[in-house]
């Protein structure tokens, strides 16, 4: 019934335009009640989305039983969800992306469905990171960059009219987001020079050693605080030295 409602509306979307199309128009074009209608849609707007509660619904389940190992991945793959449902009804998808450019409201009825997913995959990440600190804003980042990349990739393949693979530009929008989400950080020559300047005095470059041969061994005293790059950094100078 819901997939009947929806064709019955967007054949009326077409023809007549989203605004001059009423309720009553629908249900008289789909042969069902008013009744009938609002039992699976609460207003017009929600018929033009018809499968994102299953497809949220889906998307929570697969987070629920992901394996913890990779969350970044876990939620690239979660937003790959979305992607399939689009790709299962090309023609569908494309007339809907043109509809929600013409009528400012559905736009914005568009965002806050994609709040929703962007809120699902952060609350995932949170899980993984801690909600305290810097956990909940790298769970937010992350959360929004996968959206931002599947929706990049996602409306270049509507915005050609559903034509090609629309794995493949998601695909690679999703990996730009894995090599930057994935990769250690590292600290930029601005961060290095004013973390420089925080230490009150420099750390000794060549520690302590003992022994002899292959079997020296170097210990290195580093002052509390010292970003761990630095203490590697001082580490590769005294084996050097020794």
């Amino acid at each position: 019934m819901r997939e009947v409602l929806a064709q019955a509306a967007f054949q009326l979307f077409l023809e007549r335009g989203f605004e001059r199309t009423t309720v009553d128009d629908i249900v008289a074009r789909a042969g069902v009640g008013r009744r009938s209608f609002f039992r699976y849609f609460p207003s017009k707007e929600d018929v033009v989305f018809p499968d994102h509660e299953r497809c949220l619904a889906e998307m929570t389940e697969f987070l629920a039983a992901v394996d913890d190992g990779d969350p970044v991945g876990a939620v690239c793959d979660a937003a790959r969800i979305v992607l399939r449902m689009y790709a299962a009804d090309p023609e569908f998808s494309v007339q809907r992306y043109r509809l929600t450019r013409e009528v400012p409201g559905l736009r914005t009825y568009e965002l806050s469905v994609v709040r929703r997913y962007e809120q699902t995959l952060a609350g995932h990440l949170r899980g993984r990171f801690g909600a305290d600190g810097d956990g909940e804003l790298r769970a937010e980042v992350i959360a929004a960059s996968v959206v931002a990349a599947h929706n990049n990739g996602l409306r270049l393949w509507l915005r050609s009219g559903g034509a090609g693979d629309p794995e493949a530009a998601v695909d690679h929008a999703l990996d730009l987001v894995r090599d930057v989400w994935e990769r250690p950080a590292e600290p930029s020559p601005a961060l290095e020079k004013q973390l420089e300047g925080r230490l009150e005095k420099p750390v000794p470059a060549g520690g302590i050693t003992a022994g002899s041969g292959d079997n020296e061994v170097i210990v290195m005293v580093a002052a509390k605080g010292t970003p761990m790059w630095r203490v590697v950094q001082q580490i590769e100078a005294a084996v050097g030295e020794s």
